[in-house]
């Protein structure tokens, strides 16, 4: 083998690695078996995307799921014509694993507001995934519904604090 033979088997080992190691610290993944985790490390892909490109649009059913490893993303609504930016997200948060169980179309496009790199799985390979393990579908399923549960009580906190009026404002994880 000679040094750039070593070096790319070097960093291949070293970046299945990382991803392990960030998948390990994502609620969504959180309580999933090392076995499995090492799976979903091995299938995830790492990804470059440049200011303003778009990762999805609106209306996409892309099936994919992003863990930004450095750079802002943004979450763009767009309607009449106008892009409302709706959310910012930067180096450490986790977007998208919805997309993972099942096919939707986006509420919203997601774009770079600087360049950004990602770790991108998609749901292709979660399902291929999934079908080796399939005991772990009720763990994922309790990972998202607790999601769910901490977003609604946060927001139901925020609402609260601004002393907005809670009538009609049900939470989903009433759902």
């Amino acid at each position: 083998m000679d040094s750039s033979e070593e070096k790319n088997s070097s960093g291949t080992a070293c970046e299945f690695q990382e991803n392990l190691e960030i998948l390990r610290q994502i609620d969504f993944f959180a309580g999933l078996p090392m076995e499995t985790l090492k799976v979903f490390a091995y299938l995830c892909a790492r990804e470059s995307f440049t200011r303003e490109e778009y990762l999805y649009s609106q209306d996409d059913d892309d099936g994919q799921a992003f863990y930004i490893l450095s750079g802002q993303l943004h979450l763009i609504h767009e309607a009449e014509g106008r892009e409302l930016t709706v959310g910012r997200y930067g180096a450490g948060e986790f977007i998208g694993g919805l997309s993972l169980l099942g096919s939707t179309q986006r509420l919203f496009a997601l774009k770079a507001g600087e360049d950004t790199a990602c770790l991108v799985l998609t749901r292709e390979k979660f399902a291929k995934a999934i079908e080796q393990f399939p005991e772990l579908i009720p763990k994922i399923f309790k990972s998202v519904v607790d999601r769910i549960r901490s977003w609604d009580q946060d927001r139901l906190f925020e609402m609260m604090e601004k002393g907005l009026s809670l009538e009609g404002a049900t939470g989903i994880s009433a759902l």
